[in-house]
Order: C-alpha cells, then structure tokens, then sequence
C-alpha cells in the first residue's frame, strides 16, 4: 500500500510540474488536493506519533507500577517474616518466663511455687514425702558448691526415673525434695521410697577423680480428708523426716 501511494504522488508531483499542463483547468484543483494531501498525512503522522508515546508511557507507567507493587510486596513479605519472627521469639519468652517461675533451674524439677499451687487444688489421695540429702553441707564444703549442684542434678534425675507417671517431685529447697505419691497409702509409699533411697545410694558422683556416695532421709505423711496439705500434711511430713535424722539419717520414718 505505501508504495502504490507513492507512486501515486510521484506521479502528481510530475503532472503538477510539468509545463505542459499549466493551462489544464484541473491543475489548480490537483495541487489544492495534493496540498491537502501532504496537510493531512502530516496530521496523521502526528496523531500516530502521539498515540505511539502515549503507549510507550503507558507500558512505562505500567512498568514501574509493577516495580513499585513487586518492592511493596517484598516489603510486607519482610515485615511478615519479622512479625513472625517477633512473635515466636515472645512465644519462647513467655514459655521461659513460665518454666522460670514453676520449674528449678538447675534441675529442671517442678519449684515450690509450682507445688504450692498443686497443693492448693489436690483432691486425689496422696502420701507426701520429704526427702533430705544427708551431709550435704560437707560436700559443698570440701568439694565446692559446683560439685553440690552435679550432685543435685544425678539426684534429680534418679528420682524422675524412680517415679511413676502419676507421681511428682519437686526440688523444695537447697537439698530437699518434696515428692507427691498418688493413689498409695503409707506402706506402699515408704516402699517405694525406700526403694528411691537404695537407688541414691547406689549412684555414684564423680569429682576430681573422688566418688561421691549419697545417702538421703525422708518422712512421710498421708493426705487426710478435710484437712490443709500446707498446714498439716506437709507439717507432719516435716516431722518425720527430722525424726529421720535423729534417728540416725539414711532412713525412712512415717509421720505419727
């Protein structure tokens, strides 16, 4: 098509110079539509020219639209990915706030105020026993209270191993353990104390190339209906573990 066109033209360009036309009564009307021609074609390639920028800034724009929605999207993704972050981290925390608050750092054995909380809401029957490592304060006085606290830990972890699944322990203070036996009256428990306590003194610490030998005392009482654990089962359990030590330690005594 554009060359038929410019065929076209070129050959009305050489009517309209051609002297031997000049008089023709049309020559006027063919240049005035040839001007009007070129006028126009002039128009019309503007108007194309025009339309071709307004695209091509249309596919810019779109372009960097794009771009900008692409980094805005990388962007939340990356807030997304910290608000996460940030939100298991304070999950954590508080998980380690609670095991802080309830559990014994060094043995990883529930705390008094863990038990103190039981205490308060047990409504099964239980024997409680407090169980107290003989002559500890020689070992942390010959041996360092590092060596106390290896000492604590193995003791931690026979008493875990020694236990039922219905059971608990508790490290209640410096070398004294609280254990809470369900469902067992106070023949069985002493049994199984007595048990735990023949364990304990099996194990056997090493420190310094020195093997440490444990022995421990315990009392034991049995829950009563109606009355307080705090003020008056642990109180005898209390009891009866001192009855343990006068007695001579490395025993087992039931509260009267």
């Amino acid at each position: 098509m554009m060359r038929e066109e410019s065929e076209l033209l070129a050959r009305v360009e050489a009517l309209l110079s051609d002297a031997a036309y000049a008089e023709h009564p049309l020559k006027d009307a063919l240049a005035q539509l040839y001007a009007f021609h070129c006028t126009e074609k002039k128009r019309l390639e503007r108007l194309v020219t025009i339309a071709d920028n307004y695209q091509r800034y249309l596919r810019e724009d779109e372009i960097v639209a794009r771009r900008r929605y692409q980094n805005t999207l990388r962007r939340q993704e990356k807030l997304s990915r910290i608000s996460d972050g940030y939100q298991q981290l304070m999950r954590e925390h508080n998980q380690d706030l609670q095991q802080a608050s309830t559990h014994d750092a060094l043995t990883g054995l529930p705390n008094r105020r863990m038990i103190d909380e039981r205490l308060s809401k047990l409504t099964r029957r239980y024997t409680l026993v407090m169980l107290d490592i003989d002559h500890f304060k020689q070992i942390n006085d010959l041996y360092g209270h590092e060596a106390g606290d290896r000492v604590l830990v193995a003791i931690a972890q026979e008493i875990r191993a020694a236990l039922r699944d219905c059971d608990l322990c508790a490290r209640w203070g410096g070398e004294e353990f609280l254990l809470m036996l369900a469902n067992v009256g106070l023949d069985e428990a002493r049994a199984i104390v007595d048990r735990l306590r023949q364990r304990l003194s099996a194990l056997s610490v090493t420190v310094n190339q020195t093997q440490l030998s444990i022995t421990a005392s315990a009392g034991l009482s049995e829950f009563r209906e109606g009355e307080d654990l705090l003020d008056h089962t642990l109180q005898r359990a209390d009891q009866a573990l001192l009855e343990a030590k006068r007695t001579g330690r490395n025993r087992s005594c039931i509260a009267a």
